[in-house]
């Protein structure tokens, strides 16, 4: 069994609870420390990976994911019919000749349905809402789970950015997410199913130039623990999952495009602006920085897949999934219970280094060494 930041929170967890039970037996008396704690924390770890390996059948149940047409949503969309489930894939460019709804098409089973999905738009969802149905209703199904998978992502800082791209980022991310939430969720609830939204790491912690993107996951953060809760008389089970660093994974924020949008927002700067910024070079340098990032992370996105499917076929999900590197994990325990003082500094010492990194070419040389091997 794989070790992931979700086990080892569950061996963590029952460890602490263990030492405090213990500890309570030991005080009165009862029985030893460590037999009670060696007892408890096995029993506790057993439990909960016989909890966690308990799952649902595929049969007669329907899934619908927005932003299937590349990264999580397509490669979830594949292994969930894998599994056996109907799956609804919902593409952008499925009228468009987008490459992965035609990719989807190209599987050719009667349980894989690409549909016309703009989650901004309410004409297509209403559209989606009713092909669903249709389907449902013809093949028996009932609508277990909606993946809300669609987004987009932006970097900048607040001052570089039209008021524009915070409303766009926001429309897909936030405003997407809980209009294909509404529009599906009567189907989901009839069936007591489960609705799983795509967060973030960033969700629960920052870095500069994120804010467009990040105030968003915020926001998916937020609904969906009032949707937790208001679902729990329908036993419906929302679930949060909060992918780590997977850039490479997704190139939802791919080189070509942060050098797009860097040279939109230098021409819609004023001069003023400009001056203050340092000039061209020491924004250049900025920008170098942003785009260190869209490189970096993991490469594989099956622990985000993984993760998704356990959300949807486990008969006790979690509330909150963490497919991530364990440096993340550490990264946003640092800046959810520490003062937010020592996030700060770490974050401000490594924004020194990398300018450092730069400025002195050693990235370029590192990137040569690698490419060398």
């Amino acid at each position: 069994m794989k070790l992931t930041v979700d086990r080892t929170r569950d061996v963590l967890l029952a460890g602490a609870g263990s030492a405090l039970l213990a500890g309570l037996a030991s005080c009165l008396g009862i029985v030893g420390f460590s037999t009670t704690f060696v007892v408890a924390w096995i029993a506790s770890v057993s439990v909960s990976l016989f909890s966690s390996s308990l799952k649902i059948s595929a049969t007669g149940k329907s899934v619908l994911i927005t932003g299937c047409d590349s990264g999580f949503g397509f490669q979830l969309a594949l292994h969930l019919h894998r599994l056996g489930f109907d799956v609804f894939a919902g593409c952008l460019l499925a009228n468009h000749g987008g490459e992965g709804a035609e990719q989807l098409r190209g599987v050719c089973s009667d349980r894989l349905h690409v549909i016309q999905l703009d989650v901004t738009n309410s004409k297509q969802l209403n559209e989606a809402l009713r092909s669903v149905k249709d389907i449902l209703a013809l093949n028996g199904n009932v609508l277990w789970g909606i993946v809300n998978n669609a987004g987009v992502s932006a970097f900048g800082e607040t001052e570089w950015l039209p008021l524009e791209v915070f409303r766009r980022i926001a429309d897909v991310n936030y405003f997407g997410l809980v209009s294909s939430t509404k529009t599906f969720l009567p189907l989901v609830r009839r069936a007591e199913g489960r609705v799983v939204n795509v967060s973030s790491m960033l969700g629960r912690m920052v870095y500069p130039m994120g804010s467009p993107y990040i105030a968003t996951k915020y926001a998916v953060e937020g609904y969906s623990n009032c949707l937790r809760l208001e679902m729990r008389r329908w036993g419906v089970h929302v679930c949060t999952i909060e992918p780590g660093n997977l850039l490479r994974a997704t190139r939802i924020s791919t080189k070509e495009h942060m050098k797009d949008q860097a040279e939109k927002m230098w021409s819609s700067m004023s001069e003023e602006l400009r001056e203050e910024l340092g000039g061209r070079k020491v924004y250049d340098l900025q920008v170098c920085i942003a785009m260190g990032f869209s490189s970096s992370g993991m490469k594989d996105a099956t622990i985000v897949v993984e993760a998704m499917t356990d959300a949807l076929t486990q008969k006790y999900p979690r509330a909150r999934y963490l497919p991530m590197e364990f440096y993340n994990w550490a990264s946003q325990m640092i800046a959810n219970y520490l003062p937010e003082c020592f996030f700060d500094n770490i974050c401000s010492q490594v924004m020194r280094f990398l300018a450092w990194w730069h400025r002195s070419g050693r990235r370029d040389e590192m990137v040569g060494e690698r490419g060398r091997h």
